[in-house]
């Protein structure tokens, strides 16, 4: 973790304990691109802010992503190791920002979800029908446009919605990471969604909490203020520390 990050770390760790999850989600995705603006960052793909938060996470805290697991058949622990590094590449903005889907007579034209709407409709009680609202970009039935809005998704049968959530989720598949882990125990597969943006706040929060106490400790020690503790780097800090247990 580079020094000189040390401080701004901080205050998005303060920032965001006040903060619902997808808030804190817009924080650490604001380090990940520190020159782009809030509005800008909720409009971009899921996908593309997942690539973001993984790369983040890798730059932070290294490639190594420790991940545990309970079974869903057996109920057994499972822990197992993945690459940081390996899912920011993976990971990205979709390839075309609207999808086309085409069935019973119906041709809409769809815009890829993003930040700001999962947000909004995660707020609503019928989340698909807020996204339809939200994003379908034009509707034509039968020849005969219809037009787009909140009345939209009450007249699209439910195949077509179905198909546009499929053409959605295929033109940004990283906007749902899922993993899909083989039990050693008993062989079953369990499938889980890895939250990146949950995951990352976690090890923020106890990043930020170890800092704190090292500041408290020190300053006690020798009487420096918080800034010059900071600026200090990891290792002299654990030295200076290791000095203080000695004594």
């Amino acid at each position: 973790m580079a020094i000189t990050r040390a401080t701004a770390l901080l205050d998005t760790w303060e920032a965001g304990l006040a903060q619902a999850p997808a808030g804190r989600a817009l924080l650490l995705h604001g380090v990940a691109r520190p020159d782009t603006g809030g509005e800008t960052l909720s409009a971009l793909p899921v996908g593309e802010r997942e690539a973001d938060l993984f790369a983040l996470r890798r730059a932070l805290f290294g490639e190594r992503m420790q991940v545990r697991l309970a079974c869903a058949a057996c109920g057994a622990d499972m822990e197992f190791d993945l690459d940081a590094g390996e899912f920011a590449r993976s990971l990205g903005p979709p390839a075309d920002s609207v999808v086309r889907v085409a069935a019973d007579g119906w041709e809409i034209e769809f815009r890829v979800p993003g930040v700001a709407d999962l947000t909004a409709a995660a707020r609503h009680p019928d989340a698909r029908r807020a996204l339809l609202a939200r994003c379908v970009v034009s509707a034509v039935r039968d020849g005969a446009a219809v037009p787009a809005g909140d009345g939209l998704p009450d007249a699209l049968p439910e195949a077509v919605q179905r198909r546009l959530a499929e053409a959605a989720q295929a033109a940004d598949p990283g906007a749902d990471v899922t993993l899909n882990v083989s039990c050693p125990e008993c062989a079953a597969a369990t499938r889980a969604e890895l939250d990146i943006a949950s995951y990352l706040w976690t090890e923020l929060d106890a990043w930020a909490r170890d800092v704190l106490l090292d500041v408290h400790l020190l300053a006690t020690a020798y009487g420096w203020s918080e800034p010059e503790i900071l600026a200090l780097s990891p290792l002299r800090r654990r030295y200076y520390l290791e000095l203080c247990a000695d004594v």
